[in-house]
């Protein structure tokens, strides 16, 4: 796909845990005529649903791979660790790695953080999912180390979570084939980056063009013309309205 070739909506995926909804609101404000297809993918899939042209752009994890990416940073996520209620962590305003020294910490297959050491004791297996890692928190099997969206997309009433100290970060970006900077794209980039409609930056529509060649013309028409004689100069004195007695020929003695 190249840069003039528009395709007949917007397609835009996102993995779990990432709000789209406002920026999704701003969308169809602007561009009423241009349908925006919503898709949430697991985070392992965003990148070659990209390459592969199944989307034009995406909300996704870091990192990428820059070198056939574009990708813009948007966030980073607070790392938290979900526990049971009555978990001896809940004591407490934040965990350290070293309070978790005696629980099993759940590693899913789909886990977005990267590890070089994961705290706590490993399990005998690897939940298949973050879903499924949480079931087991659920049932006191272990405890879960996420960001904070998937620790409130995955809430439970029988759960919580506190921030997790000296844990690995995810970070949420804007990225699109670099060979693929479509018009949409351009106009999506300015959302996310809080540009109005009327930026510079942003792509111009081209009725909004219209309408700011008609003001601009009907503001030059209203502008009146100075007098010639400079403004304020009362007229035969050479005085000014501060000081109407300047000029005036003194009397004779």
């Amino acid at each position: 796909m190249t840069a003039s070739e528009v395709s007949p909506s917007f397609r835009l995926v996102y993995v779990p845990g990432v709000m789209p909804d406002k920026w999704v609101r701003v969308w169809s404000e602007r561009l009423p005529d241009v349908p925006l297809a919503l898709t949430q993918v697991p985070a392992a899939a965003a990148q070659g649903l990209l390459l592969g042209g199944e989307a034009d752009a995406g909300l996704v994890r870091l990192p990428v791979d820059r070198t056939v990416l574009s990708a813009i940073p948007l966030y980073t996520e607070q790392t938290v660790v979900v526990v049971p209620k009555d978990h001896l962590a809940t004591a407490a305003d934040t965990v350290s790695p070293e309070d978790l020294a005696d629980d099993i910490v759940l590693h899913p297959l789909d886990d977005v953080l990267a590890w070089e050491e994961l705290p706590g004791r490993p399990a005998l297996e690897r939940p298949a999912t973050t879903a499924d890692a949480v079931e087991l928190v659920a049932a006191g099997i272990g405890v879960l180390v996420v960001p904070l969206s998937l620790a409130r997309l995955h809430h439970r009433k029988d759960l919580t979570h506190r921030p997790l100290e000296d844990a690995p970060e995810s970070s949420v970006a804007l990225a699109w084939p670099e060979a693929a900077t479509t018009d949409q794209v351009e106009d999506f980039i300015g959302i996310v980056r809080g540009r109005t409609v009327n930026s510079t930056r942003g792509r111009a529509r081209p009725e909004q063009e219209k309408k700011r060649e008609r003001e601009r013309a009907d503001t030059g028409g209203a502008r009146r013309r100075q007098p010639a004689g400079g403004r304020g100069r009362r007229s035969g004195t050479g005085g000014t309205t501060k000081n109407p007695r300047r000029g005036r020929p003194r009397r004779g003695s």
